[in-house]
């Protein structure tokens, strides 16, 4: 009996496109996960574990679990979907419409269709985040009840991810706008 070969090439998942190369996928997947740590962070302050803010803050853990914990889970439920949505300037479900929508599933959209508000949210992210990081010690010092320490370590670092977002989407989107030009 002979045995069966192995193959060493890895099987592409049936949404992953063709024409995208491999470093393109890296990048869509990281950009996706910038927002993870800001998110765990929030679930974490969502569930009144101690981060590290005081007493005076809306932020203290005191005030959760509660109704204001729902908000929270909203924002990162938001903030994962709208980061995984990079992915879509990757795979096969950035370009055609679901299959199960009646009369119009698997039809191919204009590029534009994801291309302005992908470059719109690049944009903003970008903004958004240097700003923030550029204005972030002023606004920790002047507010008393902000973490210090370890917790501020911990909330910087779930933060500075984010730094990368807006570029990386950036990137996809200049990816996406040039294949979708050339291929269709």
């Amino acid at each position: 009996m002979t045995p069966t070969p192995v193959s060493t090439a890895r099987a592409q998942a049936p949404d992953r496109l063709p024409g995208v190369p491999p470093w393109l996928n890296r990048i869509a997947a990281l950009a996706s996960l910038t927002v993870l740590p800001s998110c765990l962070w929030r679930l974490a302050i969502a569930a009144a574990v101690p981060m590290g803010w005081g007493p005076g803050s809306e932020l203290h853990h005191s005030y959760y679990p509660g109704r204001e914990s729902v908000v929270l889970v909203l924002v990162t439920v938001l903030q994962e979907c709208l980061g995984l949505l990079s992915l879509g300037l990757v795979r096969s479900w950035g370009e055609r419409l679901p299959g199960w929508i009646p009369r119009l599933g698997g039809r191919r959209f204009h590029p534009l269709v994801a291309v302005v508000p992908a470059a719109l949210g690049a944009l903003a992210l970008t903004g958004i985040t240097i700003l923030g990081a550029a204005v972030w010690s002023e606004v920790n010092a002047a507010n008393p009840d902000a973490p210090t320490g370890l917790a501020l370590w911990i909330f910087s670092r779930s933060y500075v991810p984010l730094l990368l977002w807006g570029p990386l989407l950036g990137v996809l989107t200049v990816a996406y706008w040039r294949r979708r030009r050339v291929h269709g």
